[in-house]
């Protein structure tokens, strides 16, 4: 059957179950939007590039599908560049489509040319650039595939205008075959081996849980794992949920901003079992003083991540899952509890230290805040975050019982991740309660996107936590930099009164007594709803490692009764 290469790119789009699309319209990729028309796809119009981008990325870790972002030629296609290195780095499958001018124009400095294809080289997982109709079927159906096998990441498929307005024949789906892409599954047995005696020798184990645990679906098999050998769990920022932080072998999140327990149980370990996660460096601290004592055991299907951070002693290259299914039968069951016992006096004390066990006083602390959140949607919300301070104490004080509830932007630590994140989420779960937890500058990157919660009806909620400065670089100019605080302290508007100029119900809190109730009036408003929190200014996330530390050297907030005897 003759179809326009615009009507193929959809025909494909429908192959592999695309729902939603995120996008904005430009001249290079018009075809591709003309023929949406005719398609049960919808598109989501977001006001900047990085947002449909963004969108996307939400889309694909809230449904486990792959996310679908569209732009046209030069700067549509530029602005995705921030959103796809973002999803490169946490590993979410994205497809992102960009039109192109002619290829007869290629080279030429055509207007809106720009050669994004080598621009994304190194932020992509693969990119192609098509230049005939006949090209533009095979060619999607690969980028869906190595998008969503071995270890996920975004494609980019660059379209010629030409491309999509000619006509070919459309062939009917074939099994994409990749000569020498083959995304290994089990290890080794002899390694599988070499692991159990290593596990069998430890006295003091610890698991290191990443994002490949929820990525690979190995949520029960991680599980099963640690409760037959008693063994605790540390899990990283985007790992978080993997195993509920009400368990008993929950040790909650590890690294800069992680629990001091869970750091000091990894710096006294004799076994690391890391499963799917990548040695990420604000996970380790300095790696010349990472867990001394300990054994090393990692799990990972990306072969270039075994060796590249931290030297380990044996290597399990393969899926998760599947790994974790073959191991699991070969260990003998654990018996840890004089490691458990002392995990839990270092628990003891750190929560002597935290901030939950201040008084709240006149002050709105921003830990509180969240605390307070997570008690009024019983855990239980998708949240998304920008980056920032507001991003950590969500990770600290979100409590998550169950996987795919925090969508955040980890590796590349992606400003205005947030709102544009929890619109792509929603499309994925319109059921759910989805929430966006904002700083008063991630916020303000990406918040044209209200225009797009309000245009699509998304019922997402939008907290805010203001604090008058770019909170995470101002704690470190405190600690580090004699209080200079140099181009920190953010000026905005008021987000009350923008809220409402895009028709969206708003509200400020300024006292804790009314924390409460914004979130239930948030809660029983249908659509979009936004509240602002004006808390602390010069308020810190504790504990925090400094750069070159140790991973137990951390800088930690006062014992409670010590700042109650100072009053």
């Amino acid at each position: 059957m003759l179809k326009k290469g615009a009507q193929i790119v959809c025909e494909v789009l429908m192959e592999q179950d695309v729902e939603v699309v995120f996008g904005y319209p430009g001249g290079a990729i018009m075809p591709v939007h003309d023929a949406l028309m005719d398609y049960p796809i919808h598109h989501v119009l977001t006001r900047h590039e990085q947002g449909a981008a963004f969108g996307a990325d939400g889309y694909a870790r809230a449904s486990g599908k792959v996310g679908v972002a569209i732009a046209t030629s030069g700067p549509g296609a530029t602005n995705l560049v921030t959103g796809i290195a973002t999803a490169m780095m946490d590993s979410s499958p994205l497809v992102c489509i960009t039109g192109q001018v002619a290829a007869h124009l290629i080279g030429g400095d055509a207007f809106q040319e720009t050669d994004v294809t080598g621009i994304t080289l190194p932020i992509t997982k693969h990119n192609y650039v098509v230049t005939s109709a006949d090209e533009i079927a095979p060619v999607l159906r690969e980028a869906f595939f190595i998008a969503q096998s071995g270890r996920p990441g975004p494609v980019l498929v660059d379209i010629c205008k030409n491309a999509q307005i000619d006509e070919t024949e459309f062939e009917p789906p074939t099994e994409v075959s990749l000569p020498g892409y083959k995304p290994p599954k089990h290890a080794p047995v002899a390694d599988l081996e070499q692991a159990v005696a290593l596990i069998a020798e430890a006295k003091r184990p610890v698991i290191l849980a990443g994002h490949g645990v929820q990525m690979s679906g190995a949520i029960d098999e991680l599980r099963k794992y640690a409760e037959k050998t008693q063994t605790p769990v540390a899990m990283t920022l985007l790992g978080l949920g993997s195993m509920p932080a009400s368990h008993p072998y929950s040790l909650g999140m590890m690294g800069m901003h992680g629990e001091a327990y869970c750091n000091q149980a990894i710096q006294n370990s004799d076994l690391l079992l890391a499963f799917g996660m990548r040695f990420d460096d604000r996970v380790t601290g300095n790696l010349r003083t990472y867990a001394p004592r300990a054994k090393k055991i990692h799990i990972e299907i990306d072969p270039s991540e075994i060796h590249k951070n931290v030297k380990v002693d044996v290597p399990l290259v393969g899926d998760l899952k599947t790994v974790l299914n073959d191991l699991t039968p070969m260990v003998a069951p654990g018996d840890h509890e004089e490691w458990l016992d002392q995990i839990a006096e270092w628990r003891a004390e750190s929560e002597e230290r935290d901030i939950m066990a201040w008084p709240n006083e006149e002050k709105l602390h921003s830990a509180h805040v969240i605390r307070d959140f997570w008690e009024k949607t019983a855990g239980d919300a998708i949240v998304t975050t920008g980056v920032g301070q507001h991003q950590m104490w969500a990770a600290q004080y979100y409590h998550l019982e169950q996987p795919f509830r925090l969508i955040t932007s980890g590796g590349a630590g992606t400003m205005g991740f947030g709102l544009p994140s929890a619109i792509g989420a929603w499309f994925a779960h319109k059921d759910r309660e989805v929430w966006t937890i904002e700083g008063d500058g991630s916020f303000q990157m990406t918040l044209p996107e209200l225009a797009t919660a309000v245009q699509e009806g998304a019922n997402v909620k939008i907290l805010i936590i203001n604090n008058g400065f770019l909170g995470m670089v101002r704690q470190w100019q405190e600690f580090f930099f004699d209080k200079r605080y140099a181009a920190t302290k953010l000026s905005g508007p008021d987000f009350v009164k923008v809220g409402e100029a895009y028709g969206i119900p708003s509200r400020r809190v300024t006292e804790y007594e009314d924390v409460k109730g914004a979130i239930e009036f948030a809660q029983q408003t249908p659509g979009p709803v936004l509240i602002e929190y004006q808390v602390e200014k010069e308020d810190s996330v504790y504990p925090m490692v400094p750069s070159g530390a140790a991973l137990d050297e951390m800088m930690r907030r006062p014992i409670v009764r010590q700042q109650v005897e100072k009053k």
